[in-house]
């Protein structure tokens, strides 16, 4: 489990969705695993939009409660909570997209997009960015990091989607 996934565990309705839609999928209703695949992907997409709105607008007061003593140090700390709240956007679609194809029973799949996003893609990232765009490249390596797992995510989803049909 990567640093960040406690903060952006699916909500009880996420894991409800995922339970029924294994649930009908093996009871072979695809119109109904359709909806809830389609309706619990919007609520996270809903879901990581709202988390880096709020991230942006309260960045400033977040981040001083942690780091209120210098100057430099809190407006850098802003400057990388910001770039960083960007990751909010696609982190969630990758945890669901885990935990969905657990629910399938898809180990396989579950544990290769756990494994890229909280660790290979992760360590490439950290590795490689800050030598390229400096102290931001800390900042958005989670960023860097979420969005290649999103491609491998969307790829599982895409050459999954005959066998369940989802």
């Amino acid at each position: 489990m990567s640093p960040t996934s406690y903060r952006t565990a699916p909500p009880r309705d996420i894991i409800l969705a995922l339970f029924l839609i294994s649930l009908i999928i093996i009871i072979q209703d695809f119109e109904k695993s359709k909806r809830y695949f389609k309706k619990s992907k919007n609520i996270l997409i809903v879901a990581g939009i709202v988390l880096t709105i709020a991230a942006e607008i309260l960045s400033m007061p977040l981040v001083r409660i942690f780091v209120n003593y210098d100057k430099e140090l809190l407006l850098m700390t802003v400057r990388g909570f910001r770039l960083f709240s960007f990751s909010f956007l696609i982190m969630g679609i990758n945890i669901w997209a885990s935990s969905f194809f657990t629910a399938l029973n898809n180990g396989f799949v579950s544990a290769a997009i756990s494994f890229l996003r909280t660790f290979l893609f992760q360590v490439a990232a950290v590795c490689f960015l800050p030598l390229i765009i400096g102290i931001d490249g800390v900042w958005t390596s989670v960023l860097a990091a979420e969005t290649m797992a999103l491609a491998v995510t969307i790829i599982f989803l895409i050459k999954e989607k005959k066998k369940y049909r989802y």
